[in-house]
């Protein structure tokens, strides 16, 4: 019989297996068989800007969304530890004291039973007090004959580990959060130089339009058209002041700090990147936390779902209770006066069979959703890494004919301000718009050369880099 019982238990739950999805192709247009992988360089190794790392290391320290995620790792850490303790019996005692005292009317009632059986009548003149002690201990236990405590605990380990990848998700983001934002402040410290400059120059513009409309080379409009343009890039300042500040009060929550300036280097120190690696798709599976946290969502609810079966099956539960009591003394209250019981049985439900089993289908339609969202996740994981990999080399695309650009641009203004000195044939709105679309284009290389820093830092996460 004890076979059965096993066979039978075994049958209920069931043990659990990785769900498999295929991975093969999940990176567009990437074929490698190459196992190396960005994922695998540590932080400092991927950043060797010393002040960005010092910006890291203190949004690792101080983040309070890191904080939060710790805090729930700690939570999730109790509840294994609490379904571990509830293989043990329970135990609990209780002292007390009780004191009691009939009503005179209880006693006449009583007397009055007494008198029509022939048993002895008790005086109401003096009505008895009544002082009981006692010490009792209860203790119980449930058999884990089906596995509802053992698939309890596993879900409860689950969870944790859930909770582990959700700190390591977080802490990979805030990595890629810092690096991105730093990155963009140098980006608009570049533009907010090189705008300045540019004002500067259409100064000396203004000055030289003035003597050249002295020399009635050209006209009061030319001189009028210069001012404006001098106006057109000093205007643009503000705007990139503001990005400036904005990003530095982004850059502040992070680090769990009031708004305050950033500490950061020049675009021009940043090193270029090292081959993007992406190793192989499977890879995602071990490397990215939020992958890693969705099949621990999948295998809790899948364990929730092999408790749920547990309940349409008989609990075999055993209770004992035992003590010492006695009446009006203390007196030899260990001597004789002990008293206890030992019950086992088995519960068997029957009339909420229906209650069993909308908590089965409960727990069946989260397993499938946390199934669905396993696959989206992973998924989406394929689609960044491809997305960051196309935007990384568009931008390298762009820096290249950008320079070939700006080479052309800076010449057509060299030579447009000079025939302006010699020649009728040419006027200002020749040099007006060259210079517009010399400082558009300049402007659009620092852009470009963030979006490739800001496309490895994306290619980075999205392979899953940052928390080793």
């Amino acid at each position: 019989m004890l076979m059965g019982v096993i066979l039978a238990s075994c049958s209920v739950t069931k043990p659990y297996e990785q769900p498999g999805i295929k991975t093969s192709k999940l990176f567009r247009g990437q074929q490698t068989t190459d196992s190396t992988t960005l994922a695998s360089l540590p932080w400092r190794q991927m950043f060797p800007d010393t002040v960005l790392q010092g910006l890291i290391e203190r949004a690792l320290a101080n983040n309070l969304d890191l904080k939060i995620a710790v805090a729930r790792m700690q939570a999730a850490e109790a509840n294994v530890l609490q379904s571990k303790l509830a293989f043990y019996p329970t135990l609990s005692t209780n002292a007390g004291f009780t004191l009691s005292k009939s009503s005179s009317a209880q006693l006449r009632a009583l007397n009055i039973k007494n008198a029509e059986s022939g048993s002895n009548t008790v005086s109401t003149t003096s009505i008895p007090t009544i002082k009981q002690y006692s010490l009792t201990a209860s203790t119980s236990w449930e058999a884990d004959v089906w596995g509802k405590l053992r698939s309890t605990k596993r879900a409860y380990v689950a969870a944790y580990l859930q909770s582990e990848a959700y700190r390591r998700a977080v802490q990979t983001q805030l990595i890629a959060n810092i690096a991105n934002g730093y990155y963009a402040l140098m980006a608009y410290d570049r533009q907010l130089k090189i705008t300045l400059e540019t004002v500067e120059n259409r100064k000396t513009d203004v000055e030289t339009m003035k003597a050249l409309k002295e020399g009635a080379v050209v006209t009061g409009a030319d001189v009028v058209q210069s001012e404006a343009n001098r106006y057109a890039a000093e205007v643009t300042l503000p705007d990139i002041r503001q990005n400036i500040r904005q990003t530095e009060n982004s850059l502040s929550l992070l680090l769990a700090m009031p708004p305050d300036s950033i500490p950061r280097m020049q675009l021009d120190t940043v090193l270029s990147s090292s081959p993007l690696q992406t190793g192989l798709p499977a890879q995602l599976l071990s490397n990215r936390p939020d992958v890693q946290e969705a099949e621990y969502s999948f295998r809790n609810t899948f364990e929730l779902t092999n408790v749920a079966r547990t309940y349409f099956y008989p609990a075999l539960t055993i209770t004992g209770t035992g003590g010492f009591a006695t009446a009006n003394t203390l007196t030899g209250f260990f001597a004789g006066t002990f008293y206890g019981s030992l019950i086992s049985g088995l519960t068997q439900p029957i009339f909420n069979q229906g209650i069993n089993r909308q908590r089965l289908n409960r727990a069946q339609a989260a397993q499938a959703e946390a199934y669905y969202t396993y696959q989206a996740t992973l998924l989406t994981a394929g689609q960044e890494v491809s997305n960051a990999l196309y935007s990384y080399q568009m931008a390298v695309d762009k820096a290249n004919t950008r320079q070939q650009q700006l080479a052309a641009l800076q010449k057509a203004v060299s030579y447009t301000k000079e025939l302006l000195k010699y020649t009728a044939n040419t006027n200002y709105t020749d040099v007006l718009t060259a210079e517009q679309n010399l400082l558009a284009t300049q402007l659009n290389g620092v852009n470009d050369r963030l979006q490739q820093l800001q496309a490895t830092v994306t290619l980075y996460r999205a392979l899953g880099g940052g928390w080793r």
